[in-house]
């Protein structure tokens, strides 16, 4: 079994990645959390110090790294799917699942922990719904693209074993 997990942030990809994982008995990584340990600096500091095309780079590199395993569950970042034809790589060597619930719960979700997020800790909480709508307006695309697309607020473990088990 070999997963990738898409969506925005706020979507659920982290908090499913690990109940999934741990349903299906397969190794589970948060692919923000591996760059994360691999650059041994936060998201924001590369962002900051090397820039994002660095660190799309090696977001691409990890996600090829760790896909050669014989299965997996992998959370990707929100923009992983965009770039360096990441989504056609994880649809050729896995199989993809987008998380879409609506805006409003991933409004509210964010806005929650938005001070553990550098891509919108400064954004007025009122100016949230506007950002999410446009960055998923531009990532939908690709987004799109996935084989099991989970459009709903209420997801529940069946949400994902009755569309994804045999996989």
């Amino acid at each position: 079994m070999k997963i990738f997990l898409l969506g925005f942030m706020g979507a659920g990809k982290s908090y499913w990645g690990k109940q999934l994982a741990e349903h299906w008995q397969v190794p589970y990584y948060d692919l923000d959390e591996v760059i994360v340990e691999a650059e041994e600096m936060a998201i924001s500091d590369i962002f900051a110090t090397k820039g994002e095309d660095y660190f799309r780079e090696k977001e691409s590199m990890l996600l090829r790294e760790l896909s050669r395993q014989d299965s997996f569950l992998i959370s990707c970042g929100g923009g992983t799917p965009c770039f360096q034809d990441n989504m056609d790589f994880m649809n050729e060597k896995g199989t993809t699942v987008w998380i879409n619930p609506s805006v409003a719960a991933m409004v509210e979700r964010l806005t929650r922990k938005k001070s553990k997020r550098p891509l919108i800790q400064d954004l007025e909480d009122e100016d949230l719904n506007d950002y999410v709508e446009m960055k998923l307006a531009e990532r939908r695309q690709f987004y799109e693209q996935s084989r099991h697309i989970i459009s709903s607020d209420h997801i529940t473990l069946d949400t994902f074993t009755k569309n994804i088990d045999h996989a």
